[in-house]
């Protein structure tokens, strides 16, 4: 029953959106099903491909782990995007373009060759995390301080 409620509160949004905000949610609704179907066949074609699906080998397990994450990247940009339409701002939230970028750096991380890397390029990724950590936690200290004197 939750469901059916669910379904036609959402219909009834749908009819009240202008034809470009129709359109904004439609995009993105293909865009998230282009990233799953991606990350699917992917790995439907890695096991077909190999003979069977080993997640103990390493390599298997960085390819597997590097479409995870570019999955999770776009539905984050997604959810992003969707925020900045149903807020009605034109600014994107500084602070999930740190975590998009925190995450891209991450999957980065995940997947790179360590014994093909040098130490530097190991460093710059570390060093790159520990900024943009830095970064988010200054922003999200200060929408803390703004949220807590808007209520006083």
């Amino acid at each position: 029953m939750r469901l059916k409620d669910e379904l036609s509160r959402g219909r009834q949004q749908w009819r009240l959106l202008t034809f470009y905000q129709k359109f904004e949610h439609a995009v993105m609704l293909v865009l998230t099903a282009l990233a799953v179907w991606n990350l699917v066949l992917k790995v439907l074609l890695s096991i077909i491909s190999s003979g069977g699906f080993d997640p103990t080998d390493y390599t298997v397990f960085q390819a597997l782990f590097g479409m995870i994450f570019t999955v999770i990247i776009a539905l984050e940009f997604k959810r992003s995007l969707l925020v900045v339409v149903e807020r009605r701002h034109g600014v994107v939230q500084v602070r999930t373009v740190v975590l998009i970028a925190l995450l891209a750096i991450v999957r980065k991380l995940m997947i790179i060759d360590l014994s093909a890397a040098d130490a530097q390029q190991v460093l710059a990724l570390a060093a790159t995390i520990l900024a943009l950590g830095g970064v988010y936690w200054l922003v999200r200290d200060q929408d803390r301080r703004e949220h807590a004197e808007s209520r006083s």
